[in-house]
């Protein structure tokens, strides 16, 4: 159990010191009040002495008393419940909303070296499983806490050598539960982070059943989750085992203790010195005294588990938050009071830029690139020769190693990313579409758009003719990654959705990839017409969509090689010529 994940959790509990407030005081109430009744019932007993002999105006009395306690007993138990439900839900949600958080403040870099479903099983099921320990611990530990220190007082009023019994006889099960207790956290430990990749294979399977069944590899996959799912049992069958023998052998010590008392307690009243209705009060007593033994056991048993999910959980939030300025970028030299919409021209300029991906190959290996405002410019190259590269530095996904890159005459790494990005429209070759309708889809980077500039930005590249065919138009609802669209439709509504921010500088990756040729030179037809007195910079493996571009770079071996317009470069025969001429064969 690492000291370091308690105190973390009891940073978010500590917000609903009220409510545990509460929970406490009513944990105290229930406790009194059930220890109560059996004091009121040993006196019933004694009120019964014989045939002829029983106090029934006593009796009568005493039984209001119980019911009345009983009521008590039930409406703390209420309310404590009630309060811890609320710390519960709201510590959760929280732990939930931070997670969701730190996501969005993470480098592209730590997300990327993540699988994407072990993201999600420490967002949904180890913040489930920390909640329902800390509602069972909320609801046992109070309770348990409370009834072994009352219990002890209410028995020493009573009998100060049968209360010494059932005190000597209670390290067996501390005993008991921390050698259990041990040997459970490092199996749900190993549980938790089995179920988190067995989340990621479900996530990478699943929607890609597709390719799945187009290689047949339909039995390797089973093949691959059995051999997860055989590890997931076998941990889950060992954490099973160590709590499942927690009650038994606590149980076993509290009926060790309850014979004790019986024993010892019968030698009492027969000598004179208790009577049979204090008897009967001390073993239930020694019930209501050991029965938390058995609660704590099963808590300790959730809190192991609660706890293993939780130190993942706390492990995700401890990663490298995205620095606002690239390192090495001190105070004196950020640019911080650049207004996030400030005009710009446009311009675009790499110097000696070096980068590779942690601890990969260097991709990029001084490359030196220019450019001018309003030209449309192409990145063309092997595969693997680090177009993209050159994007996601631009756009700061991930920050250059030595070198420089300015947007107009503004070092990107000197200024807020909220910048840059306010300022340069993409595209990618991959497609990204939420749940909603088309309309909200094409307004995901400006929500207040109105309608007309909505279905303004459709038209300009081609998509609204589709749309105006959907069931409901614009008003149609997308399900989950546009899969009641096809790719290219998918795509058409990402370009539009660049086109009705109008940024001013345009990045297109492999943009028109997923569309027919046709529609293709219609959408490079329009993006001309968006760009006219803007920057465009384009990466494309079909060169016949850029051959009227202002400037090409061919991009190899990490450096840009040649750089021209598409006659220059054909007539230099070079590397250019080659991937052309490869195309056109």
């Amino acid at each position: 159990m690492k000291k370091s994940t308690v105190k973390k959790l009891l940073k978010y509990i500590n917000k609903y010191n009220f409510f545990m407030a509460i929970s406490i005081i009513m944990a105290v109430i229930r406790v009194s009040t059930a220890l109560y009744l059996p004091l009121q019932v040993s006196k019933v007993i004694d009120y019964m002495v014989g045939v002829g002999k029983v106090d029934f105006v006593s009796i009568k009395k005493m039984l209001m008393q119980v019911i009345i306690f009983i009521c008590i007993t039930v409406v703390s138990q209420w309310i404590m419940g009630v309060c811890n439900n609320h710390v519960t839900f709201h510590v959760t949600k929280n732990l939930r909303n931070d997670l969701i958080k730190k996501i969005q403040a993470l480098p592209l870099r730590i997300v990327d070296s993540k699988n994407s479903g072990d993201l999600v099983s420490r967002i949904i099921a180890d913040v489930d499983q920390v909640g329902d320990g800390l509602l069972l611990g909320f609801s046992q530990a109070f309770v348990s806490f409370f009834t072994i220190i009352l219990t002890l007082i209410f028995m020493l009023r009573q009998n100060v050598i049968i209360t010494l019994v059932v005190v000597v006889l209670t390290p067996i099960s501390f005993f008991v539960a921390s050698f259990i207790a041990k040997r459970s956290y490092n199996m749900f430990t190993k549980q938790s982070v089995t179920r988190g990749e067995q989340t990621a294979l479900i996530n990478e399977i699943i929607p890609n059943e597709a390719m799945v069944k187009a290689y047949s590899y339909e039995d390797k996959a089973i093949e691959r989750f059995n051999e997860v799912n055989y590890r997931l049992s076998g941990y889950s069958l060992k954490a099973t085992f160590y709590s499942s023998i927690t009650n038994p052998a606590t149980r076993f010590v509290n009926n060790l203790v309850y014979a004790s008392v019986g024993i010892v307690g019968v030698i009492f009243v027969i000598r004179g010195h208790i009577t049979v209705g204090i008897l009967s009060a001390f073993l239930s007593y020694a019930n209501q005294y050991t029965k938390p033994f058995n609660d704590i056991s099963s808590v300790i048993t959730e809190l192991q588990n609660a706890l293993a999910c939780a130190s993942r959980v706390f492990e995700f939030m401890e990663f490298e938050e995205e620095e606002e300025f690239a390192k090495g970028v001190d105070s004196t030299e950020a640019m911080e009071d650049i207004p996030i919409d400030a005009d710009i021209q446009g311009t675009l300029k790499g110097e000696k830029v070096y980068f590779k991906y942690n601890d990969s190959a260097q991709i990029l290996k001084g490359a030196d690139f220019s450019v001018k405002k309003g030209h449309k410019c192409a990145i063309v190259g092997p595969t693997g020769c680090g177009k993209t590269t050159i994007i996601n530095l631009i756009m700061r996904f991930y920050d250059i190693d030595s070198g420089s890159l300015y947007l107009d005459d503004y070092d990107i790494g000197k200024v807020q990313r909220e910048f840059i990005r306010n300022n340069i429209g993409m595209v990618l070759q991959d497609t990204w579409l939420q749940t909603g309708t088309v309309a909200e889809n094409i307004s995901f980077g400006k929500p207040d758009a109105t309608m007309d500039e909505i279905k303004e930005a459709a038209k300009s590249c081609f998509a609204d003719s589709f749309i105006r065919k959907l069931p409901n138009g614009y008003d149609t609802v997308i399900s989950e990654g546009g899969g009641n669209l096809s790719q290219g439709q998918k795509q058409l509504l990402c370009i539009a959705r660049v086109m009705l921010m109008k940024p001013k500088v345009l990045i297109l990756d492999e943009a028109t990839s997923n569309i027919d040729t046709l529609t293709e030179i219609k959408i490079v037809k329009a993006f001309d017409k968006l760009m006219e007195g803007r920057t465009s910079l384009i990466v494309a493996h079909r060169l016949s969509t850029i051959k009227n571009a202002d400037c090409i770079f061919v991009l190899n071996h990490g450096i840009i090689q040649e750089e021209g317009n598409h006659d220059e470069l054909l007539k230099k025969n070079g590397l250019y010529a080659e991937l052309y001429n490869s195309q056109f064969a």
